[in-house]
């Protein structure tokens, strides 16, 4: 007699079909009539206008229909009457998928987001959370345990939807130290066994040796979904960004999901903010194609125009945000060919302007030394790429005059004891950094264009 409890996806396995062919007929796998993997959400009652509906994705052997906004809870308000309005707003018109992790803002992210979604029936959302023990003193098998389950008691659940191994990436000795080791991963598959986890990932930093050696391990472990970061400038330029160690483009590791059998969540979309701060000629060039779109709906809709994504998360801290962004994927209009084209030789350009590669997360943060690593970064991004600073054409004519107003204008803005001329060198931000980034050194390039010629 047949298994019953087979899902799809090992169905296709047993009558032979390869991975890539078992991606294509997921894909295409039919929805209340439709076959397009863009799937349209309908009947459901939570869209508050039947003429602009969510754009839905289906996950892989369960058949949970997500949506392909996912809110994104690591910078929220303190403030619960705040959070409890955005995720009103955001579940009333589609949004089903929230994510947060124990790190974010000490914990408070957890307690905000359990305290808003309790109020709705638990079939109402999924919430994705994490094993964040990046620190070492988490490592053991009880405290990463104590993690997990104060993350339930913080969340409301007694179980968790989306559950993922936190930043993978700092090489092969802290992967085994924080889960193979101490027996914590063996303790999560368990948990997913007995329902108290309904889908088991990781999501994705810095050394791809790790993201292969988990995914090459899939009829072991059966990953769910990979969360990785994934848009148009890091899709071909992420393994040669400036300042950081990154050895893998996200093209690379979407499809090497996509082959896996794999669904791939996204962050980090915008790159951080970084493509609402683009240099004025590249945002030129998307307004000259489509006069009323941001930068940031192009680069959702690159994102969604991939099949095998599940959800795009996007960080909302404000209803405006919420607002826009729903706007965007309600529904999501797939990028053409041509738009393609346009996005590819615009993260072409970008990749040539020497700007530092923060998404400005914070995780650096404190600096023991009072440095406002994010806003030092964040400043003297938009400097470059408003070229108030001609670089990297420091022999322009006008360079000491721009320099100045550089000067000027970073004093202004950065208070002296938040300066990147407090940095030590104690290399203390560096194992927080997703980005990889050698942020000391970074320090130093800022404090080289404070200092005149």
């Amino acid at each position: 007699m047949a298994d019953k409890n087979v899902d799809r996806r090992e169905f296709l396995k047993r009558i032979g079909i390869g991975a890539g062919s078992a991606m294509m007929m997921m894909a295409l796998e039919p929805f209340q009539g439709l076959a397009d993997p863009l799937l349209k959400k309908k009947d459901t009652g939570n869209i508050a206008d039947a003429n602009n509906p969510m754009t839905y994705r289906v996950q892989h052997g369960s058949g949970k229909k997500i949506s392909l906004l996912g809110f994104g809870m690591m910078r929220l308000p303190d403030d619960q009457a705040a959070v409890n309005e955005m995720v009103d707003y955001a579940i009333s018109h589609g949004v089903n998928y929230f994510d947060t992790a124990p790190m974010y803002m000490g914990g408070r992210s957890e307690v905000l987001t359990g305290e808003a979604l309790s109020r709705y029936p638990r079939e109402k959302y999924h919430v994705a959370t994490k094993m964040s023990n990046q620190n070492s003193r988490s490592w053991s098998f009880d405290a990463s345990k104590s993690m997990y389950e104060r993350s339930m008691e913080r969340l409301k659940v007694d179980y968790i939807d989306y559950y993922l191994l936190h930043s993978i990436g700092g090489g092969m000795d802290s992967l085994k130290g924080r889960f193979l080791d101490n027996g914590i991963l063996d303790f999560l598959l368990k948990e997913r066994e007995a329902g108290r986890i309904k889908h088991l990932g990781f999501s994705y930093h810095g050394n791809v040796n790790d993201f292969d050696w988990l995914l090459d391990r899939q009829d072991e472990y059966n990953w769910d979904f990979v969360q990785i970061q994934m848009n148009f400038l890091d899709w071909r330029h992420a393994s040669l960004r400036q300042g950081r160690r990154h050895d893998a483009d996200a093209e690379y590791l979407y499809n090497k999901c996509e082959k896996m059998g794999v669904q791939c969540v996204v962050m980090e979309p915008l790159r951080g903010g970084a493509f609402g701060r683009m240099a004025p000629e590249l945002t030129e060039q998307l307004k000259a194609v489509r006069p009323d779109d941001s930068p940031a709906k192009w680069a959702f809709r690159w994102v969604g125009s991939f099949p095998n994504i599940l959800t795009t998360l996007s960080g909302m801290n404000r209803m405006d945000h919420v607002v826009e962004n729903i706007q965007t994927f309600s529904p999501l209009e797939v990028c053409t060919e041509s738009e393609n084209k346009l996005l590819e030789k615009i993260a072409d350009q970008m990749a040539g302007i020497p700007t530092i590669p923060c998404t400005t997360c914070a995780y650096c943060m404190p600096c023991p030394y009072g440095v406002d690593i994010p806003g030092n970064f964040s400043f003297y991004n938009d400097k470059v790429n408003d070229h108030t600073i001609p670089l990297p054409d420091k022999d322009a004519a006008d360079y000491a005059e721009r320099q100045t107003r550089f000067i000027e204008q970073y004093r202004a803005t950065i208070p002296a004891t938040a300066q990147a001329n407090q940095c030590v060198d104690c290399e203390a931000c560096l194992p927080k950094c997703p980005q990889q980034i050698r942020i000391p050194n970074q320090m130093a390039r800022i404090v080289g264009t404070l200092r005149k010629k």
